[in-house]
């Protein structure tokens, strides 16, 4: 049975049930009120027939004749004396010489009860009848009424509520139906969107969704498209990235194939040739390095330590290092600094810091300028590395954290052939998983400045605490 049969039975069994507990509540208040106003009627009736019950002067019950009682026509009476002897009878009931209730004949005390006299039901109301103020029973009295009325009004009832439950059922039934299917109908375009995509292979379909937002089908259908946005996001990346592994590994290996075809021709060992086959596979060597650094940052299993760092004297590190590759092309300098501690990997944070103001002296023409920066601002350390070279072009800066990505217009890839366009996206997890974030931006006129964020150190750091 599918989800909307389902949903429109339990729908429809719900409404019936609510309906059925209704009618049944209606069932039995009105035959309450019924019985009750005959109850009443018993009782007026009974009330108007003890008057005339009198005590002989032998102690015998004696029925004293009133022309004027109000009985309704409706109403059977019997008046017995001790010893079960009939003493006065309504007169539609004269040729009857049974009580009209026997099991109630003894009782001492009013009892109503609903008994079957001649195939017909009636309502009995037994009264024992007292002499005075005490409690010496003379005889019995027993006021009836026909149930016709009663049961024929039950009966009529039971009928329109039963008739009125199984027309308010399929009418329940009919719009939950309607309501469901349409209510469903955007799942049947997220069962066909995915059809399509399975079958297509086209992870750039979207479900088209009129309805309102913040419903649950709204909410779905926009989780679901997002699932779609980030699965083609995701395949794109690993297309491109695995068209990109094969594009720097070609190289290498092309040139490893070429030199050892060669010494083989030769049948020698060239040294030059074995040099260009240690520096490619240095190369390839530094590739897996990189790409196995990369898979643990992205996956959040990248080995760190957490210890204090003061990051001013690894910018004071790292300025004299570089100073050897920027030479005398151009100028490395320092801007603001400010005294910071942070928690974190003292490598890692070298390492990005490397990259930055590598690529900075990198793609700085001669005679530019890098600047780095620290200093602190809304309880954050702000690191920045600044040059005037060509810039990132504004198509190009979504992009630069990207694995192998590198710009077509400028900044390019170095001659050197050592760069694989990971650095970037290294530095960018590195700083990710230190609970950081890390900013490119234009310069004007022209230039670029990169600005990474870590959080201040507070106390002491996760590793100095565990004795690590």
């Amino acid at each position: 049975m599918s989800l909307r049969a389902r949903l429109a039975l339990l729908y429809t069994l719900i409404v019936g049930g609510i309906l059925l507990l209704l009618g049944m509540a209606v069932y039995g208040a009105v035959s309450i009120v019924l019985t009750n106003q005959v109850d009443h009627l018993l009782e007026r009736s009974s009330v108007q027939l003890i008057q005339r019950v009198r005590v002989g002067r032998v102690g015998d019950l004696v029925v004293v004749a009133f022309p004027e009682l109000d009985i309704s026509a409706d109403v059977f009476y019997q008046t017995w004396a001790r010893n079960n002897k009939l003493v006065d009878a309504s007169p539609n009931i004269r040729w009857y010489d049974r009580p009209l209730d026997v099991n109630s004949i003894n009782f001492g005390t009013p009892v109503y009860r609903d008994v079957v006299v001649e195939r017909a039901n009636l309502r009995v109301l037994t009264v024992p009848l007292t002499v005075g103020l005490s409690d010496r029973i003379i005889g019995v009295l027993q006021v009836a009424t026909s149930m016709a009325v009663v049961r024929s009004t039950q009966k009529v009832l039971l009928i329109i509520l039963l008739i009125g439950v199984v027309v308010a059922m399929t009418i329940a039934g009919v719009a939950g139906w309607i309501s469901i299917e349409r209510a469903l109908a955007p799942l049947d375009a997220v069962t066909q969107t995915a059809l399509q995509i399975t079958r297509a292979d086209d992870l750039s379909r979207r479900i088209p969704y009129r309805g309102p937002p913040d419903d649950e089908i709204g909410q779905l259908i926009h989780a679901f498209n997002q699932t779609l946005g980030r699965l083609e996001t995701l395949f794109n990346s690993q297309r491109r990235f695995l068209a990109d592994v094969g594009h720097e590994l070609r190289t290498p290996l092309t040139v490893i194939k070429g030199n050892v075809d060669l010494m083989r021709r030769m049948q020698c060992v060239d040294d030059e040739s074995m040099d260009s086959i240690e520096d490619e596979v240095d190369r390839l060597t530094r590739l897996v390095g990189d790409l196995l650094l990369l898979a643990q940052a992205e996956s959040g299993k990248l080995p760190l330590a957490r210890r204090t760092v003061e990051l001013d004297t690894l910018v004071f590190d790292v300025l004299q290092q570089m100073n050897v590759l920027a030479r005398d092309r151009l100028q490395l300098r320092l801007g603001e600094i400010d005294q910071v501690l942070v928690c974190g990997d003292k490598d890692r944070l070298k390492q990005v810091l490397l990259n930055l103001v590598g690529n900075a002296i990198k793609y700085t023409p001669q005679g530019g300028e890098v600047v780095v920066g620290l200093a602190k601002a809304d309880n954050k350390a702000r690191l920045t590395v600044s040059d005037n070279g060509p810039g990132i072009p504004a198509e190009d800066l979504p992009h630069i954290f990207e694995r192998f990505y590198r710009g077509q217009k400028s900044r390019t890839r170095s001659k050197d052939g050592k760069g694989f366009g990971l650095g970037l996206s290294i530095a960018y997890w590195i700083i990710r998983n230190h609970g950081g974030q890390i900013e490119v931006s234009q310069r004007e006129p022209h230039g670029t400045t990169f600005c990474v964020w870590l959080p201040l150190a507070q106390g002491e750091c996760e590793d100095e605490r565990s004795g690590g």
